[in-house]
């Protein structure tokens, strides 16, 4: 079988408009070519959403080394602020253009490729799994935790796996993600008494009460970091009143904030902290603050050993950048892997992830091939 080229194949895919969660033929294309490859496809489709699970090799191995992206891409924006269409896949300046280019579709195709030719020129002792998902930029409920969920259920695991997200600040080679901050994001309803601005001992203005609260939230130090993590943040993401009279106290407003945590802390637990402190305001004040919390994912970390040994060693010898280990960024769906193995990510420079005009490198989509090849076969070696 003639080897894959992926920048070719990350073409076929840009070409797919896979606006979440429209998969736009974009899983279609890539179970014909692994199953013409002799991998064992299934679709793992939930409440709409386009999930595929391939597997080469026997069922249950001991050894199995998994892939896992995401094929779904995020809105244009403005379809008139780009120079070059968004789903052409152009070639042009030593770049292939288009929505997906860089986040995940070249990714995407780099691993499928490498996964094609490895099986095909040196068949391993054990299994090779990829798990692609339509819905990594969506609400992410039912795309990679639904392959996984379905993997529990049909005896399917990998022993370590490989997330092709993007990963590398300026410079192909740079970083590797060994583990992610945890997300959450909390709207704070602050509920008082409406009432006249002329007579305000009549009301109970729930503005000051919520503005004593963010300044308290925004003043805390969460901490200082850890050995593998930068320090915590908390972020106000938007206050937001309504109230189209100069002469009404508001009877309530609404703000929100969002945590970026490391391994300190748990979701559990700066809930905990935040519904305390708002309890002590709502005492002292008689102005109700109601917390609603969303978890998007918990803290987590591959620690330096083989897996990350095996990653940035092929890293370094195939592009000749020695990789940072890393944990900063947003959440990815390592954050759900790392619940079935070991997970480390790493992929192309991320630099035009989500821009008009986003963009891959020709010759970064060529090395990010070589390096995963390298990984499969230092893995079965």
């Amino acid at each position: 079988m003639t080897a894959i080229d992926p920048v070719a194949l990350t073409a076929e895919l840009i070409r797919c408009p896979s606006i979440t969660p429209e998969d736009g033929g974009a899983l279609v294309l890539l179970e014909r070519v692994l199953s013409d490859a002799g991998f064992a496809c299934t679709r793992v489709d939930r409440n709409g959403t386009p999930n595929l699970f391939a597997r080469w090799g026997a069922k249950g191995h001991a050894r199995t080394f998994g892939f896992n992206g995401h094929t779904d891409v995020v809105p244009l924006g403005n379809p008139d602020d780009w120079t070059r269409a968004p789903f052409g896949a152009e070639i042009a300046e030593g770049r292939i253009w288009g929505r997906g280019a860089c986040d995940m579709k070249s990714g995407v195709a780099a691993f499928v490729a490498a996964a094609v030719d490895f099986v095909q020129e040196t068949p391993p002792d054990g299994a090779v799994i990829l798990t692609i998902t339509g819905d990594e930029e969506g609400p992410g409920q039912d795309g990679t935790v639904a392959l996984l969920d379905w993997m529990a259920g049909a005896g399917e695991a990998m022993s370590v796996c490989l997330v092709g997200e993007p990963t590398c600040p300026d410079v192909m080679g740079e970083m590797i993600k060994i583990g992610r901050r945890g997300s959450m994001t909390v709207t704070v309803t602050a509920t008082g008494v409406q009432g006249h601005a002329a007579y305000p001992h009549r009301a109970k203005n729930p503005l000051p009460v919520l503005v004593g609260f963010l300044n308290a939230l925004a003043l805390h130090e969460l901490d200082q970091g850890s050995e593998h993590f930068d320090a915590s943040t908390l972020a106000l993401t938007t206050i937001d009143v309504g109230n189209p009279a100069s002469n009404v106290i508001p009877a309530s407003a609404r703000a929100m904030f969002n945590i970026r945590f490391n391994d300190l802390h748990s979701g559990a637990s700066l809930t905990e902290w935040a519904q305390a402190l708002a309890d002590k305001y709502s005492k002292n004040s008689g102005v109700r603050l109601d917390l609603d919390v969303s978890i998007s994912g918990e803290s987590f970390l591959t620690p330096p050993g083989p897996l990350v040994d095996l990653v940035a060693q092929a890293v370094a010898q195939e592009t000749g950048v020695t990789p940072v280990l890393s944990t900063s960024g947003g959440t990815s769906d390592a954050r759900f892997v790392k619940n079935h193995c070991p997970v480390v990510e790493f992929g192309l420079v991320g630099r035009s992830m989500h821009q008009v005009d986003e963009y891959a490198e020709v010759a970064d989509i060529h090395a990010l091939k070589a390096v995963y090849s390298r990984i499969l076969r230092g893995y079965f070696a």
